[in-house]
C-alpha cells in the first residue's frame, strides 16, 4: 500500500473515532507541531508560562474534534501537516493575544496571565479522544449530529443536500458554526477577539 493510501486509512480511522490511529497520528505528527510553535515562541514572557507541548495539546485536540465530524479534506499528508501548522501559529497567536488582555485587565505589564497554559491530559491517551468526542457529539443538536456523521461516512456535501434538502454550503457552513461553538465551549478554540 503506498504512503497516499496508508494516509487515508489512518484518517479514515481516526474520523471512526479509532483511539490507537489518533494515538498513531500524534504519534508521526506531533514533533513538526511542537517545531512550528517552538520556532514561533519568541516572546520570553510567554515562553515561561506556555510550552510548545500545550500549544501542541490543544491543536491535535480541536483537530480531532474537526475530523471526526468531517470538516477536512485531507487526502495527502502534506495537506495535513501544513493544516496542522496553520493552526499552531492560530493557536500560538491567539494565546498570546489572551495573555496581552490578562495583562492589560490585571494591569501587570511584567508576567502574562496564567490561563495561557492548557491543563489538558496529553494527546497520547488514547481514551481522552473518545471521551472529547463523545463531549462534542452530546453539545450537537440532533440534526448537527447527523450532518457530522455523514460526513465522517465522507458523503459529499452536494449528496447530503440532496438528501436532506438545502444548499450544500449552508449545510457546511451549519456544521462548521456547530463545531466552532462545541470548540468554545470546551475550550478548545480561542474565542474571537474582533
Amino acid at each position: 500500500m503506498d504512503e497516499d493510501n496508508l494516509f487515508l486509512t489512518l484518517v479514515r480511522r481516526v474520523r471512526a473515532g479509532d483511539g490507537m490511529a489518533a494515538a498513531e497520528l500524534v504519534r508521526l505528527y506531533e514533533p513538526a507541531v511542537r517545531r512550528v510553535v517552538r520556532m514561533r515562541l519568541r516572546d520570553p514572557r510567554l515562553r515561561r508560562v506556555l510550552d510548545s507541548t500545550d500549544v501542541c495539546q490543544s491543536v491535535m485536540a480541536s483537530f480531532f474534534v474537526r475530523v471526526a465530524a468531517g470538516q477536512f479534506e485531507l487526502n495527502r499528508p502534506e495537506q495535513l501537516l501544513r493544516l496542522l501548522s496553520v493552526m499552531a501559529r492560530n493557536k500560538l497567536a491567539g494565546q498570546a493575544r489572551r495573555g496581552y488582555v490578562t495583562r492589560r485587565e490585571v494591569g501587570d505589564e511584567s508576567t502574562p496571565g496564567s490561563a495561557l497554559a492548557d491543563p489538558g491530559p496529553g494527546p497520547n491517551q488514547q481514551v481522552v479522544w473518545r471521551d472529547l468526542l463523545a463531549a462534542v457529539r452530546g453539545r450537537l443538536s440532533d440534526e448537527e449530529r447527523q450532518l457530522a456523521d455523514r460526513r465522517a461516512r465522507l458523503q459529499g456535501w452536494d449528496q447530503i443536500a440532496a438528501e436532506l434538502g438545502g444548499s450544500p454550503e449552508a449545510l457546511r457552513k451549519k456544521l462548521t458554526r456547530a463545531l466552532d461553538r462545541v470548540a468554545r465551549q470546551l475550550g478548545l478554540d480561542e474565542p474571537d477577539h474582533g
